[in-house]
């Protein structure tokens, strides 16, 4: 798998956040007019139908270096805002929050999924004929409403709100949060990402932790590895932005509201009324009630109709995930076996998991 440029899976995390801190409308009301909007579902049609009041976000990084400073891009290595004309994503994130808005899901997408590219008309207005290729694809040739076209065609799940997030809007709201505390058990030194970190707890600006969400070349594992501290490092954040020391300080809140709302480009429809009522239903959400995961794997170097080095989605499980998405149903099973016949009492509540997500907790270091 080619190297990643941007991760900004932190949007996810900001949204929910932004729902679970929102003390005051007024908060919402001062920043919102420092969104960008974009026009996510042009053309769209033929779309899955909804099957409950869940809302589905599809969260995207853009690699675009627009709003560094000239001594920030040095200190990423990432070259200049010239020399990486354009915008891809590297890693999708799909947020699934329940009708009750009291339990939310994380789905890492990897960049490199083999997918079906529908026939669709390029930027320079060519229409360009159906082709399998990785499914980062889709937002290089055709942007936000390619991409959602194909994430809905794999999955039949109706994607409702678009976020997308650039490498400067990241390390501002990781900043405004006076730096996110992370864990790592193994030294990193990676090549491609330039971060030089010990074994053990740190915490991390805003530009370190852009070098953490990136880093993919030193354990061997690649993006799989990578997506596992992509999903570590949002917990961090949800830790962070749920604690008394950012609740309790406005300053401190109204600086990460500022920071995560001016620092995404939304769909056109989301507006801040929106959110403001998905924060008055989520108020109680907590880090336990949010599991994150990756799409279920069957094969990490799929090769078949020219792609190559691509990943592809479990024929068996990765359905089952989006049914149960469809229907809002728990992507954890929790079974009470009846009592013996010499008991009265049910045996303990058995806990399986075939999606192997985790909660926030799952991810604190010990």
């Amino acid at each position: 798998m080619k190297s990643a440029r941007s991760i900004r899976i932190f949007t996810g995390i900001s949204i929910a956040i932004l729902a679970i801190s929102a003390i005051s409308a007024l908060a919402f009301g001062t920043v919102s007019t420092f969104t960008k909007k974009v026009d996510a579902f042009a053309g769209l049609d033929k779309r899955p139908d909804k099957k409950s009041s869940a809302v589905n976000y599809l969260l995207v990084g853009s690699d675009t270096r627009e709003g560094l400073t000239k001594e920030e891009l040095k200190i990423l290595r990432v070259g200049s805002v010239a020399t990486a004309a354009g915008k891809r994503s590297d890693t999708m994130l799909l947020v699934h929050i329940s009708k009750e808005r009291d339990k939310a899901v994380l789905i890492s997408i990897p960049r490199d999924t083999y997918a079906l590219i529908p026939e669709h008309t390029t930027k320079a207005g060519k229409v360009k004929p159906a082709v399998y290729s990785k499914i980062n694809s889709a937002f290089n040739w055709g942007d936000a409403p390619l991409l959602i076209q194909v994430i809905e065609n794999m999955t039949q799940l109706k994607i409702d709100h678009y976020v997308e997030v650039n490498f400067a809007g990241f390390a501002r709201v990781v900043d405004s949060l006076g730096g996110v505390e992370v864990c790592t058990k193994k030294d990193i030194d990676d090549p491609k990402s330039h971060l030089v970190l010990p074994a053990g707890v740190h915490t991390l600006n805003g530009l370190e932790s852009l070098k953490y969400v990136r880093t993919r070349e030193f354990d061997g594992m690649g993006d799989l590895g990578r997506m596992q501290r992509q999903q570590s490092f949002m917990s961090a954040v949800l830790r962070k932005a749920t604690s008394a020391g950012v609740l309790l300080n406005p300053i401190t809140m109204a600086s990460f509201i500022n920071s995560a709302l001016s620092a995404v480009t939304t769909d056109s429809s989301l507006k801040n009324s929106d959110l403001i009522l998905l924060a008055k239903q989520m108020k109680s959400l907590s880090t336990s009630s949010v599991r994150t995961l990756t799409v279920p794997l069957s094969n990490l170097n799929y090769n078949e109709n020219g792609v190559t080095a691509s990943v592809l989605w479990d024929p068996e499980l990765a359905p089952q995930l989006w049914d149960r998405l469809r229907q809002d149903l728990a992507v954890v099973d929790e079974v009470t076996p009846s009592p013996s016949p010499s008991s009265s009492k049910a045996g303990k509540v058995e806990v399986i998991d075939k999606f192997k997500t985790r909660t926030a907790e799952d991810n604190i270091c010990r």
